[in-house]
Formats: structure tokens, sequence, C-alpha cells
């Protein structure tokens, strides 16, 4: 990201150069994108039906893309409702730590040229990018240079699969908003411990993971566990309205796997209290944040995520550390909380452990690949 006209980057050591802008509106107009050395910066590949995004790159650490359509100046708008979603994965050499996402959030299908006509980028170039988080570390928003990071990009969230080798969920995290939406301050945002329910968005979603469900044997690496990750295996996801058309109310979510040629069922939770459910309802996510005694279900549930997920939703799909929580509310549990309390363990990892410089340091060839991603109607793919 350059002074239009000339070779002086706008942005560096995570800051603005106030010297070529000092305005959101300035740094719009001054500062311009250019096109990414997407296999030789960022390790970024592809091969056929496959994508590969490695941990360590040229550029820096973690990577996210977005799939364009064919026209390859917009995103590509999956329809989910009474539909499914499938794709194989080989996430084996993700440790403790890591994390490879798969997941679709509601962005302009041009990245936002059509509301910011000053964009002239647009989904071609990555923009226009928001989640249930609202994150505040989108470079341009609503055609505006985020100056000061305080600008926040909200939009509802569908997470497909968060995982590494030892642990995977599934969540959802619907918005209030109607597609994206600017938030100004960490207030609005969700981003203080005292909105970060009261916000826009539903930032702790309803997740269904194995293993805090109570089924510690089901994914993992290794022969004695259902889903072995130290192979590719596949993922179904089943968006099921309640009368079963695309113009329905989603009312389940619904996930298989299958490896070896075999279909798995997503298992039963072993909890007493929860042991009807296997798959993300309103019933479910209500039962199990009682049960777990996380925050009430919020931001109108399936019926809210459906309502966005109507007319389209984009897909991304990323690899990252973290340096907040070292993925514990991921894979392990987050300090100071009991791991022997209901629902604090998320997977089999360590506490401590699982942060960045260990990650990367102990684990230098991290990469995910996802491969022959596709959708149609229920039962199709698989």
């Amino acid at each position: 990201m350059n002074a239009v006209g000339t070779t002086k980057t706008c942005y560096n050591d995570n800051k603005w150069d106030t010297t070529i802008c000092s305005t959101p509106a300035e740094c719009a107009k001054s500062c311009s994108l250019e096109g990414a050395d997407y296999a030789g910066n960022h390790s970024i590949t592809t091969t056929g039906n496959e994508l590969s995004l490695k941990l360590q790159t040229p550029g820096g650490v973690g990577t996210r893309v977005y799939m364009l359509d064919s026209s390859g100046t917009k995103y590509k708008q999956f329809q989910l409702l009474n539909q499914e979603f499938a794709f194989d994965v080989d996430l084996s050499s993700l440790p403790c730590g890591a994390k490879s996402a798969l997941y679709f959030t509601k962005m302009d299908a041009d990245g936002g040229t059509a509301r910011f006509p000053v964009n002239t980028a647009g989904a071609a170039y990555g923009t226009g990018y928001c989640d249930a988080q609202c994150q505040n570390d989108i470079r341009f928003l609503d055609g505006e240079g985020n100056l000061d990071n305080s600008y926040g990009s909200c939009c509802t969230e569908m997470d497909i699969l968060e995982a590494n080798s030892m642990a995977e969920t599934y969540v959802t995290h619907p918005c209030s908003t109607k597609g994206q939406q600017r938030c100004l301050d960490t207030k609005e945002c969700g981003n203080t411990p005292e909105t970060r329910h009261t916000s826009w968005c539903d930032q702790s979603g309803c997740n269904f993971n194995p293993f805090r469900m109570g089924n510690k044997e089901f994914y993992g690496p290794g022969k004695n566990f259902k889903i072995d990750t130290t192979r590719p295996f596949t993922v179904v996801t089943q968006f099921v309205t309640d009368d079963n058309t695309d113009k329905g109310e989603l009312v389940e979510i619904r996930r298989l796997y299958m490896q070896d040629n075999r279909l798995i069922d997503n298992p039963s939770s072993t909890w007493p209290t929860l042991n009807t459910f296997k798959s993300i309802t309103d019933d479910m996510c209500k039962a199990s944040k009682e049960h777990f005694k996380d925050h009430p279900y919020a931001m109108g549930g399936l019926a809210q995520l459906g309502r966005e997920m109507a007319g389209g939703m984009t897909l991304a799909m990323s690899i990252s550390v973290d340096g907040e929580s070292n993925m514990a509310w991921l894979d392990s549990y987050k300090t100071g909380e009991d791991p022997t309390v209901p629902g604090v363990l998320r997977g089999p990892c360590p506490n401590p452990g699982g942060d960045p410089k260990s990650v990367l340091a102990e684990s230098p060839d991290v990469a995910v690949k996802f491969m022959n991603i596709r959708s149609g109607d229920i039962g199709s793919t698989y």
C-alpha cells in the first residue's frame, strides 16, 4: 500500500505515515493498494482444487483469503439455506496454539465499491472484510483509512470449522446489523468487557465442540480417534430450515464427517443434561450455555443468522496464532479457570502452552490445505 504515484509505503510498523495522510478521508485518497505476491510473499498456493496456507511466511505470520466468483471482481456468494456445504481438509501439521479456519461472513459481494465509490479496489483486492468480532485492524473501512484502528467492521459470521489437529468447533455468530457496518470505537464495537455482550454481534457465539461436549476420543491425532487428524478428512455442514426450502427459517445446523469412505455422525454430548443434542439448534444453544454457565444466548439466534444468510455469504479461509489467549478457547482452558468445571476444558492441550513464539519455533512448517470445496442440496455432496 503506497502513496499514489510513488513507491513510498503508507503503512509501516503497524501505523500510518502521517506525512502522507493525517485524516481517514485523506488516507483513502492518498494511498492505493497494489496486487499481492501470493506465493512469494505470503506462501499462499493453489493446485487444482487445493488451497494451501502456511503459518510462517516471508511477509509475516498468518494469512486470510476470500473466494472470488468467476468474474474475478466479486466475492462468490454461497446460498446456504436448505443446502449443505462440504470440503476436504488436511490440518495434520497444526499443533496446539495454531488455528485454521473456514467460515462465512456477510461481506459486500463487490468489496464495498457500490456503497463507497472512493473504494476503486474492491473484492479483487480483498476489501470490505467484516466479522462478528468487529475487527479493528482493517486498513480501509467504509471508504476511509482506519487511521488509529478505532473503527471496527461488523457483520454476521458463520464459522464452519475452527480447528487444529487437537480440537475443533463450529460456531454461529449472528449480528443485529444488516450486512457490513462500521462501528466507531471500542465500546460500540463490543471490544470492552462491559459491551462484549451488549453490542451489535454475538461475539461469543453458540459453538459445538465435541471435546467440550464430553467426547474426548472423537477428534485427534491417531487411530484411536473416530476422526484421525493425521490424515485428510471431509467436513459436511447442513443448514436445515423449518419448511425445507431456501425461503424458510433456519432451525438447525447439522455436522457430518467422512474419512476412509466412512460417513461419521457428529457425536451427541455425553453430559446428561445435553445428551439429546448433536447439532446446533436454539434449544441446544440455550441448554449448553446454561449448563456451562456461559453468557446467555443472544442476537436472535438461528433465525437472525438465517436472515443474514439470505442472498448469500462470502467464504473466507485463514491460518493464525493467538497472542492474546494462546488459542486456549479452542484447544485448552482459559488461564485462571478450573478445568474440572463442565465446559471449561475445550481440548487436550496444556496451559500454559500454545503461545505464538513456541508454536513458530517448534513447528516452523505449519500449513493447512483446503480441498474440493463444494455445495448443493442436502445429501448431495458426499
